[in-house]
């Protein structure tokens, strides 16, 4: 009995270092009023309100943007702090753009111990933070940020280091989770619904810009240039002399322009006849000696290299832990949604969370995108079919396409009842302008406008045939005829 006590409390120990291991060290999940627990900040410039609201289609709960292009700035201040220089360290948490994000960021803010006497109510974008890490998409700017605040332990200056070549943000309206895990091995890791986008080393200056380790040398900035030195790799050559049958005369020598004398125009001719310019055959253009190796160059010049004052080494960073989670973005979107903030120290938590919580509502999302591109391919054309064959439309009423205006809305109709072939339409009408218009520019026929047929008394159908002329006549009668019976399947969408 008394050998199997040390074994029992090994495997208490055991059991509940597993229990700790299985919590996450912060997990907000809205299912709660935020009031009291978030203290939003009262800062005159964020006037953009928060509102706890459900998931679109889902009975979830998370935290809104309510508000169009506002400025929005809530904290969240944590028990303890969380320190990220031992083991494994995973940020994850999950938005929903569900009016898309056209310009404005939905990341979070991971905020480092502030000064004795600093309050919540006063958090804005000056606040400094640990890291920086989610979506931010306007203009030329579409990624999923990952940035560190780092202390140079020589000037006691922080630094933000950004992570290079980062992740874009899904272009749709679905839920997504965003997970960052730091390793001790400074590794970090970016994830976008479970699946790794990027992997990078905190200490490789391929990773980072600018990389948290400073080069150990620097250009001396008080080093000038000497006014001798020479940079021209090539010189003229001065030995170098101009042939003597060197012609540089172009076309003669040059004259002021002239205007015409108005007393011209009531004679055949005016002034002293002279016989007009051409080029000259012989022009060799403007002579220049031919270039030879500079016996002076000495190359670019660059400031000589200096011991970097501010370099220090580093085998792992020197993290600040995060004392509280905050959102301070500027956005012209509302409807982003955030949910499910968690801080681990273990994947497995995060991954657990992630199939339980976001899993099942991205699915429906996705049948529910899926059903509703399904609808509308079976209702019709899209926004944009639409919007391409008005403007075939518009094409087969240019005047000079006249001859063909029948065809051309023939082959727009079948399109417009087959939309998965709109881009061949697209593509064989602007052929067929292009064809025409080329034959006018260069030399073509222009194609003669139909001529509208004499109104004349009906024919018995023998006589028709016989007096039915040449093959032209034929075909233009044709297409007179289709261009009737082709007139009302026209009208069934371009005058709705």
């Amino acid at each position: 009995m008394m050998g199997g006590r040390p074994l029992l409390l090994l495997l208490v120990s055991a059991l509940l270092v597993q229990i700790r291991a299985s919590d996450p060290l912060l997990y907000e999940s809205f299912d709660e009023d935020f009031e009291g627990r978030w203290v939003v900040s009262k800062k005159d410039e964020y006037q953009g309100v928060w509102k706890r609201a459900k998931s679109d289609g889902h009975e979830d709960y998370g935290l809104l943007v309510s508000e169009k292009a506002r400025k929005y700035a809530i904290i969240k201040e944590l028990d303890e702090p969380v320190t990220l220089k031992d083991g494994t360290v995973v940020l994850q948490f999950e938005v929903r753009l569900q009016n898309g994000l056209e310009c404005g960021g939905a990341y979070i803010k991971y905020i480092r111990p502030q000064e004795a006497g600093w309050d919540a109510k006063e958090f804005d974008n000056e606040t400094p933070y640990t890291i920086m890490f989610g979506p931010d998409k306007c203009g030329s700017t579409n990624k999923v940020h990952f940035i560190l605040k780092h202390k140079n332990p020589k000037t006691g200056k922080y630094v933000e280091h950004h992570l290079k070549f980062p992740p874009s943000v899904p272009y749709d309206k679905l839920s997504h989770v965003y997970t960052a895990i730091l390793k001790p091995d400074n590794e970090v890791r970016i994830l976008i619904d479970g699946e790794e986008k990027k992997k990078a080393n905190f200490l490789s200056a391929d990773d980072f810009e600018p990389a948290l380790i400073p080069p150990k040398t620097i250009p001396d900035p008080d080093d000038k240039k000497p006014e001798d030195w020479d940079e021209r790799a090539k010189i003229p050559d001065p030995n170098a002399v101009k042939p003597d049958d060197w012609d540089e005369d172009e076309d003669g020598e040059w004259e002021a322009p002239k205007i015409d004398n108005p007393k011209c125009e009531e004679a055949p001719g005016c002034g002293e006849w002279k016989r007009p310019m051409k080029q000259n055959p012989a022009y060799k253009g403007k002579w220049h000696a031919p270039l030879i190796d500079n016996p002076n160059y000495k190359g670019i010049w660059k400031p000589q290299e200096i011991p970097n004052p501010e370099y220090f080494e580093l085998d792992k960073p020197d993290f600040d832990p995060i004392a509280a989670i905050g959102i301070e973005i500027w956005t012209m979107q509302d409807g982003i949604l955030f949910d499910n903030i968690l801080i681990a120290d273990d994947e497995k938590v995060a991954t657990s969370i992630l199939e339980k919580t976001w899993k099942p509502k991205y699915e429906v999302e996705k049948e529910k995108e899926k059903a509703e591109e399904a609808a509308a391919a079976a209702d019709g054309l899209s926004e944009f079919q639409k919007k391409v064959f008005d403007i075939l439309y518009k094409i087969a009423d240019v005047p000079f396409l006249a001859p063909y205006k029948t065809k051309i809305i023939d082959v727009i109709e079948k399109g417009e009842k087959q939309p998965n072939i709109t881009i061949g339409i697209l593509v064989s009408v602007v052929v067929v302008f292009a064809t025409v218009l080329f034959r006018i520019l260069f030399g073509g026929k222009k194609p003669a406008a139909p001529v509208k047929p004499a109104v004349e008394a009906k024919k018995p159908k023998a006589a028709e045939t016989e007096g039915a002329g040449s093959s032209g006549d034929k075909v233009e009668k044709e297409e007179d005829e289709k261009e009737e019976t082709a007139a009302p399947r026209r009208r069934s969408r371009r005058e709705t």
